[in-house]
């Protein structure tokens, strides 16, 4: 099986065999914590017009999203972990909207198996992947972010039989950047430093997040 690094949504559109797309801060761990809480699916748009709209049509359903990692005006829950993991998110549908993860996801071609994925589902999304036998994984960083990259390395070493760092070393980047700086102060709107330690945990879920495109958004479920 052959592994391919890829980043944002270039990378995407050149994925070979399984696309796994990955926005660790904090997309795809958002939806991990929601489907972890008993949410039946989630679903991602691009702009913040049409998670409203599609909100409205679904009953029960609720909101996570931010523009530029900031919280929107009228909507409760930013793109946090924190604040979904104390949401009532059973039997829920969550609509997300996303500066990054969800771009990247929508711009991997036809054709392949997709998977969202952050840390706190590592292990089995690439567990996942193995079980296809596929001949190639694209495992792609949806930014240049240094925990993107962390992810794809830790998946790709699961991939290829060989034991992943420990996160201390793998994060090390992460840690010495003004960005997790600015993340870990704890004044960045509508980003708790809680939402850090929540996603920065390799594994902490059994379950990975396979993709489907429907009309209009990308539906992730839980697969375990």
């Amino acid at each position: 099986m052959k592994v391919v690094y890829a980043t944002g949504i270039e990378g995407a559109r050149r994925a070979q065999g399984i696309a796994v797309v990955i926005d660790v801060l904090r997309a795809f761990t958002v939806s991990a914590y929601a489907l972890a809480g008993g949410a039946r699916e989630c679903l991602l748009v691009p702009t913040v017009d049409a998670a409203r709209a599609l909100a409205a049509e679904i009953p029960d359903a609720f909101i996570s999203a931010e523009v530029d990692t900031l919280p929107v005006p009228g909507i409760a829950i930013s793109n946090s972990p924190t604040q979904i993991a104390q949401a009532d998110c059973k039997g829920r549908t969550l609509v997300q909207r996303t500066s990054a993860g969800t771009p990247v996801i929508n711009a991997v071609g036809p054709g392949h198996d997709i998977y969202a994925a952050s840390l706190v589902v590592a292990g089995a999304t690439a567990q996942a992947c193995l079980l296809r036998d596929p001949e190639a994984v694209t495992v792609i960083a949806s930014a240049d972010f240094p925990e993107d990259h962390a992810c794809a390395r830790y998946i790709g070493a699961m991939l290829t039989g060989m034991r992943p760092l420990p996160a201390a070393d793998l994060l090390r980047d992460l840690y010495a950047s003004d960005r997790y700086r600015r993340f870990a102060g704890g004044d960045w709107p509508g980003f708790p430093r809680t939402d850090l330690e929540l996603a920065l945990e390799p594994d902490r879920f059994d379950f990975a997040m396979p993709a489907t495109r429907e009309r209009g958004y990308v539906r992730l479920t839980s697969q375990r």
